[in-house]
């Protein structure tokens, strides 16, 4: 296959493309490489794919029409995985045109893309969408009409903005709801890189609803083993679909929607245990009220997933974060 990237320097976004590589796919990557985070991760990341045979990177963002549509007439692509995006639910606060810019324009590109050319459109969504929603776990048919920030808002609009061109145009198009995404080479506006790169530093670490939240913490391989059987399973019309008892998950056109989590509810306090075991140093918390857009707990429901490509993510977190410790310290040459 012929797989277009995008986001191919971010964090999912590199360990897909080395997974996608090391099958033999060919793999063309589109990165802005901006400066939301460090960019010599970034550029430290792509660094590790242009050695690759079947590896080809365009420099440009997914906003930009023009270099857009140069990518998608320079290659037939058998898949689009669209993973670039302004991320951050905090930042979304501070710069909300960032997201509309990244989050809504540059999707409304892939879609015209995928449009024009074809290919299958695999794209990430979120577990933000559903907003303040407190039934555990979270169901792809439970209602997301109330977003509590603007990414989660830009992200159900990727959403609705692929069922429209499913319905109208035959795309065929699966999103998925990732839930809090770790694992090394990972973000370093996250929750892990910030504890980890706290403790060691001797600085009391920033905690949050006062430690009292919930997380669904999901290993970035189990979310790209979960991509890769969804790029291998083009979205197809649903005939059990019916207008009188409308599924929110799939469609009379091409659709899906489904979750990648870890289908469990570890405490922000466990996370932070998880991390002083494997670096061998105790955590200074500074327990701090909940913060504008957050939301105090996820878990995902799994079951249609697992039912369509046969997957569950399973990394426990305390072998997770022990695999995120011992990269960060080779990466920053750091001694425990």
């Amino acid at each position: 296959m012929h797989v277009l990237v995008t986001g191919a320097a971010g964090f999912i976004g590199y360990h897909l493309a080395r997974r996608l590589l090391d099958r033999g796919d060919r793999v063309t990557g589109v990165d802005s490489l901006n400066d939301y985070y460090e960019v010599s991760l970034k550029r430290a990341r792509l660094a590790r794919l242009a050695g690759e045979a079947g590896f080809s990177f365009r420099h440009h963002d997914i906003a930009d029409r023009a270099a857009m549509e140069a990518t998608f007439a320079a290659g037939r692509f058998d898949c689009v995985v669209n993973l670039a995006a302004q991320a951050g639910v905090r930042h979304s606060l501070v710069d909300p045109h960032a997201y509309v810019d990244a989050n809504v324009t540059g999707f409304l590109h892939v879609l015209e893309g995928v449009r024009r050319h074809g290919g299958h459109l695999v794209y990430a969504s979120s577990s933000s969408v559903y907003g303040g929603s407190t039934r555990l776990p979270f169901r792809e048919d439970d209602p997301v009409d109330h977003p509590v920030s603007l990414y989660a808002a830009t992200k159900r609009a990727n959403e609705l903005m692929a069922h429209s061109y499913a319905h109208l145009f035959g795309v065929p198009c699966t999103g998925l709801r990732f839930f809090t995404v770790y694992g090394p080479w990972g973000r370093p506006d996250m929750a892990l890189f910030l504890f980890t790169r706290g403790i060691l530093a001797g600085e009391p670490i920033p905690v949050f609803n006062e430690g009292h939240m919930v997380r669904d913490f999901t290993y970035v391989d189990d979310i790209v083993e979960g991509v890769v059987r969804v790029v291998d399973r083009p979205a197809e019309p649903d005939p059990g679909w019916t207008s009188q008892a409308p599924s929110a998950a799939t469609s009379r056109a091409p659709w899906r929607l489904y979750n990648i989590g870890n289908n469990q509810r570890v405490e922000l306090l466990a996370y932070i245990r998880a991390i002083e075991a494997a670096l061998g140093r105790e955590a200074r918390l500074e327990l701090l009220p909940m913060q504008a857009g957050d939301v105090p707990a996820t878990e995902a429901d799994t079951t249609r997933l697992a039912q369509a490509v046969g997957f569950r993510p399973a990394t426990p977190v305390e072998e997770g974060v022990r695999r995120f410790v011992d990269w960060y310290c080779d990466y920053y040459g750091v001694a425990r």
